[in-house]
């Protein structure tokens, strides 16, 4: 019997090819994209080709909510990050895949990041799966603002802060050289005085419980994630 010839989409997955003949030999794709996605928008990931850690390592969840001095230092970063952060635009990356969702060959976006690009170039069906920068929670009453509406409260609060020098971070975070943040003031809630965190997931914190999330949008491995 004449053996019969290997279906395209029966390669297996370790054969070499290129993305654009896997995107070809697939009609529903499942995009998983992460830091390296927004690079070329200027906004810098944390680490590198092998892995490493490029900077210190970001804020935990438990250190934020448990200690006031962590939070005017991550507000403090974040003032200043937040003005270049807030005017990155979508790459070519985000929009490729904007048009791959407009030919209906992209079924879902799961993104890491938090800065919204995906949304920003046209692409609809995006589950932020560690939430939103551009918003703001009270941990309190769990009320939610935008993070341009904090941002001229906190400029309000801190002007002599507002044009100091920093590095751009990842996430909206800027390298300030300074140690001594007594000085800087974090507004509470408006409505019950709670703290005011960035509406993502920290290092530390679990992605948020089913109820409250999209459909199919549940990490099964919560600490990994």
């Amino acid at each position: 019997m004449a053996k019969h010839a290997r279906k395209p989409y029966l390669r297996p997955m370790t054969e070499p090819t290129s993305l654009q003949d896997f995107v070809d030999r697939h009609q529903r794709l499942f995009v998983l994209t992460g830091a390296g996605c927004s690079t070329n928008s200027g906004i810098p990931d944390y680490r590198d080709r092998e892995g490493n850690w490029k900077r210190q390592q970001p804020v935990t969840y438990q250190a934020f909510m448990a200690d006031e001095a962590t939070r005017r230092r991550y507000w403090a970063r974040s003032l200043i990050g937040w003005q270049r952060f807030g005017r990155a635009r979508p790459n070519a990356a985000h929009r490729a895949l904007a048009r791959l969702e407009q030919m209906g060959r992209s079924e879902l976006v799961l993104t890491q990041n938090v800065d919204r690009l995906h949304q920003a170039a046209g692409s609809d069906r995006v589950i932020d799966l560690h939430g939103r920068l551009d918003l703001v929670r009270c941990m309190g009453c769990e009320r939610k603002t935008t993070r341009d509406e904090l941002q001229q409260e906190l400029a309000r609060l801190n002007a002599g802060w507002i044009d100091l020098d920093a590095g751009d971070a990842p996430d909206g975070d800027a390298d300030l050289e300074t140690n001594d943040f007594s000085a800087f003031t974090v507004p509470a809630c408006r409505h019950c005085e709670g703290v005011l965190k960035p509406d993502v997931v920290f290092f530390g914190e679990s992605v948020p419980k089913p109820s409250s999330m999209p459909p199919r949008a549940i990490c099964s491995r919560p600490t990994a994630c």
